[in-house]
């Protein structure tokens, strides 16, 4: 793979811990500060402060220091963002969508409290979620982009994006679809959002428009790796270091791709993916080291 992060010398394995202790420190102090003691709240901290990657606030946060650097605001959607990334894993997890009984190697939230607490707990998230983004913004020059985030936001995890991703996913389980529609079906369903993440961060951070279309692409290539790379590990994946099922694509009969273009090609495309997003930091040098390291990440991550 080219422009490969081999010879940096860039610690992602303490950039990562970094960055998660922040988002957990802030979304333990949101916690403090919006929940109250009852079975919705406590259902809502379950799923949210499980043990999970934070890969889409991490983009975000990793997203400002390329451009700019990391603020309170960025911190705040970034939050928000894996507020609405839990909320449709607890969605996604319900008997009605993909009926998994694991998630980040715990019981998913309608198993340890019941389908509807699990069902208000994700709707809580996604509007406490927009009111985290709609608070006043730390730094006045942002107030200006504040509506531009929200709105790409929820572009993103509505109808238009992973919910319609969503939609279209489980209209494929009973039909062979082909190779575009599939991208489009996880372009929609999982890339969205990292897009809106990273999009969100450089924003928020003063990026120029010309930084911003730049790491669009970038966060176009990883979304789509992301995916396919999941399709993968549900394969041959271990599911100890998942935290969750392996084989449920096949037994739901879900449109994947290796089930379509098969294993070895499935892992080509998203190497190519991958080296399509790396070209597209050559602009931001050094800076974009994070982002370089977050995306080759991707591709050899085992969970």
């Amino acid at each position: 793979m080219q422009d490969s992060l081999s010879n940096r010398k860039f610690d992602l394995t303490h950039y990562l811990n970094n960055k998660r202790n922040i988002i957990d420190q802030a979304l333990s102090k949101i916690i403090k500060t919006n929940f109250s003691d009852c079975r919705l709240s406590s259902a809502m901290q379950y799923s949210l402060m499980a043990s999970g990657k934070r890969l889409r606030p991490v983009l975000c946060m990793a997203a400002a220091e390329t451009v700019g650097e990391i603020n309170d605001d960025v911190i705040l959607a970034s939050c928000a963002i894996e507020m609405i990334h839990t909320y449709s894993l607890i969605h996604d997890d319900l008997p009605a969508m993909d009926d998994d009984k694991l998630r980040r190697g715990k019981p998913t939230c309608h198993i340890q409290y019941d389908e509807p607490t699990a069902v208000l707990a994700g709707d809580a998230l996604l509007t406490l979620a927009f009111e985290i983004l709609s608070d006043q913004p730390s730094l006045p020059k942002n107030a200006a982009i504040q509506l531009q985030i929200i709105k790409t936001i929820a572009r993103a995890a509505g109808h238009k994006g992973m919910i319609e991703g969503q939609m279209r996913d489980i209209a494929a389980e009973t039909v062979s679809v082909p190779l575009d529609e599939l991208k489009r079906i996880h372009h929609l369903k999982t890339g969205a959002l990292i897009e809106a993440s990273v999009i969100s961060g450089a924003l928020l951070a003063g990026g120029t428009p010309e930084s911003v279309i730049q790491l669009k692409i970038y966060a176009g290539n990883i979304g789509l790796a992301f995916q396919v790379i999941d399709d993968i590990l549900n394969v041959e994946g271990d599911a100890a270091k998942m935290g969750k099922a392996t084989g449920t694509d096949a037994s739901r009969n879900k449109s994947t791709y290796p089930g379509l273009i098969g294993m070895e090609k499935s892992r080509q495309f998203a190497a190519e993916l991958i080296n399509n997003a790396l070209h597209a930091l050559d602009i931001f040098g050094n800076k974009a080291n994070p982002l370089s390291a977050l995306a080759e990440y991707i591709i050899k991550r085992e969970r």
